[in-house]
């Protein structure tokens, strides 16, 4: 899990993410240390991104490689990423620093896989219904 400080809503995150792919490929997110689960996290894994509070959408890790953060130039890891974000089952969570290993236990459940009626809502009304603890 990571929080996408800054962002309004998964079209939002969905834009930042198009702009930063097309300026320098391959679509990265930089972290400061080098996972130490990252055969996992390509194996399979995601990484599911809290936008204002909620669990919103995941997005397929492809790749963990050494890089240098192009904002200031510091080394860095850089997790490759598949462009789509998938729309997931909205979960609250609180707030934390860093990023979290999500157990594939407790990851929410694609929209499209469970339950495809809120698929269709609109994402203000899903972030308030998860809020509120009743999607």
């Amino acid at each position: 899990m990571k929080l996408a400080v800054g962002v309004r809503n998964a079209a939002h995150l969905a834009a930042l993410q198009s702009a930063r792919a097309a300026a320098t490929p391959p679509l990265r997110h930089f972290t400061r240390n080098f996972p130490k689960r990252a055969a996992e996290l390509t194996d399979g894994g995601s990484i599911y991104w809290v936008i204002g509070g909620v669990i919103l959408v995941r997005q397929r890790i492809l790749d963990i490689t050494q890089d240098t953060d192009p904002e200031d130039g510091t080394p860095s890891t850089a997790l490759v990423l598949a462009p789509e974000l998938v729309r997931v089952e909205a979960r609250a969570q609180r707030a934390f620093q860093g990023w979290r290993y999500l157990p594939p236990e407790d990851a929410p459940p694609d929209l499209t896989a469970r339950n495809s009626d809120t698929a269709e809502m609109p994402e203000a009304m899903r972030r308030e219904l998860a809020a509120l603890g009743l999607l």
